[in-house]
């Protein structure tokens, strides 16, 4: 399945993105603006929530390229919020391949600052990450 599409395209034209869990390889074809992920329609993968579908769209409406591209992504790990904004940064960054004079436009909107936000470990002794037994003094 990932063997396919990535035999289509080069390493040069693959935009990777993280968040959280979440890791996208996103690819731009030129097209009329669909939204194609893991093989299924974007707004029934994301279960028709515009947030989501607003955010992965961002970079292309700010350049003002929403109506030139169709965004195919392969998505894996992490929820929907962690994978749409995996996706965004992908597409982020494959725009800046394609035209270095894009990051000027992209960076004041955050578009391209991977969000290193990720689930702390959980420690011995604690219950989880941070959460102790309660202390008792007497």
């Amino acid at each position: 399945m990932t063997n396919n599409l990535e035999s289509v395209f080069n390493k040069d034209t693959i935009g990777l993105g993280k968040r959280k869990r979440a890791i996208a390889r996103v690819f731009l074809v030129p097209g009329e603006g669909n939204l194609i992920i893991n093989k299924i329609v974007g707004e029934k993968y994301f279960q028709y929530n515009t947030s989501y579908l607003t955010s992965i769209w961002s970079p292309l409406k700010s350049l003002n390229l929403q109506n030139q591209f169709d965004i195919v992504a392969l998505v894996y790990g992490g929820g929907l919020t962690g994978q749409a904004e995996s996706i965004r940064l992908g597409v982020s960054r494959l725009l800046c391949k394609l035209d270095p004079q894009n990051r000027k436009t992209l960076k004041p909107f955050g578009f391209l600052s991977r969000d290193s936000r990720i689930k702390e470990r959980k420690k011995y002794g604690l219950k989880k990450a941070r959460k102790a037994s309660q202390y008792s003094k007497r």
